[in-house]
């Protein structure tokens, strides 16, 4: 069935719609934020209507900031791994990550032809917040992601510039974080729907070491007809309209991560790479053209640039098989719920030329997943589980 989208009628976090994921609890803002002091920052560009004039516009675009302290990032590093699952994209600083486990600086995402200017704009902002940047010490090393909003966007037209990255650096907060058409998912797409920007999060329990997880998601992939929700498969009944057929899975995500867990490098790896897994509960297989990449970090260690000792201490995960057992299946809920999270609250958005990608139909898919959960399929047909009606 091809149906309309809702537009910005009752957008609402796939929680409000009765809808959950795994069994962990979520953190208070059930957001990324919810981890140490993490910061989110977005601005949003949307601007003009009509026929495409390069250069100039429609533009439906933006940047979004996520900071693991709010402290100086380059005079105080954090353990930071990276996971690239298709590499089909324009990904910056992952090679730094890979080669030293750091994160220097903030993380930027935004279009994928914004990756310079942004990335300039992320230098200035080091180097006036650190001076000694290039004369009486090392270079920075930024960090910034995208996907790719040109079929809504002017994206010729570079429209992110220092300004705008300095604003959402300025603005970057805790606590709520605002998610759908807004900041770098401003112009995106996913699974054919209006995509964006999506968060959540998971507390583990004591015997865990009662350690938080959460992402963030910038949401610009999947066909139509793959779309899961929920274990789900709605994608096979509601398509947006006009986009019935079956097409190739195009476009990328970027997927931020952060924990207060004690881990280094080598363990961030591990976390990053199960990012995948709740990717793949949504229904994506990774396409050809499709580029997947994870940054996480953990905000347990504050690394200085300029170290007193050779040697330091401090708090290290030393059971590490105990907690793996539950962020493993942690960051598998978050990815899942933060892509969800992403399309129903993003709203209808038209771009350049009027090319339309509509807000998902939330109602109709919670309804559909409610359905779902009061019919069970058994080798002998169809029938209502006990305690269903």
């Amino acid at each position: 069935m091809e149906t309309e989208g809702e537009g910005g009628v009752g957008r609402r976090r796939a929680r409000e719609l009765g809808l959950a994921f795994g069994e962990y609890p979520t953190g208070p803002a059930n957001a990324i934020t919810d981890v140490g002091d993490v910061r989110v920052g977005h601005v949003t560009l949307m601007s003009g209507e009509g026929p495409l004039r390069p250069g100039a516009g429609p533009v439906r675009t933006g940047v979004t900031i996520v900071c693991p302290h709010g402290g100086n990032l380059f005079r105080q590093k954090v353990p930071a791994a990276v996971c690239t699952i298709n590499g089909f994209g324009h990904v910056l600083g992952f090679e730094f990550i890979r080669e030293l486990g750091l994160l220097e600086s903030p993380i930027a995402l935004t279009n994928t032809l914004n990756v310079g200017l942004v990335a300039d704009a992320l230098v200035e902002a080091a180097i006036r917040e650190s001076p000694e940047i290039g004369i009486r010490t090392g270079t920075v090393h930024v960090v910034v992601g995208e996907t790719n909003d040109g079929h809504l966007n002017d994206i010729q037209g570079r429209h992110v510039r220092a300004p705008h990255v300095h604003q959402a650096l300025a603005e970057a907060a805790g606590g709520p974080v605002a998610e759908g058409a807004v900041g770098a998912g401003t112009g995106t797409t996913c699974y054919g729907w209006k995509g964006g920007i999506g968060t959540a999060s998971r507390q583990l329990p004591a015997e865990a070491g009662g350690f938080r997880v959460g992402v963030l998601v910038q949401t610009n992939f999947g066909r139509p007809q793959d779309l899961t929700i929920c274990g789900v498969p709605v994608g096979r009944t509601l398509r947006p309209l006009g986009r019935a057929g079956a097409a190739a899975e195009r476009g990328s995500v970027m997927v931020v991560l952060a924990t207060d867990a004690p881990m280094e490098a080598r363990q961030l790896a591990r976390l990053a790479n199960r990012a995948g897994a709740g990717l793949a509960r949504t229904g994506s297989h990774h396409g050809h053209a499709s580029g997947d990449f994870v940054i996480a970090f953990s905000t347990a260690h504050k690394i200085p640039h300029a170290p007193d000792a050779i040697v330091r201490s401090g708090p290290f995960l030393a059971d590490e098989g105990r907690v793996m057992a539950h962020l493993f299946p942690a960051v598998a809920d978050c990815v899942e719920e933060a892509v969800v999270n992403s399309l129903c609250s993003a709203e209808t958005t038209v771009g350049r030329d009027g090319n339309t990608r509509l807000g998902l139909p939330v109602e109709q898919v919670a309804g559909l997943i409610r359905g779902a959960r009061f019919t069970a399929k058994t080798p002998w047909g169809t029938q209502t589980p006990p305690g269903g009606s």
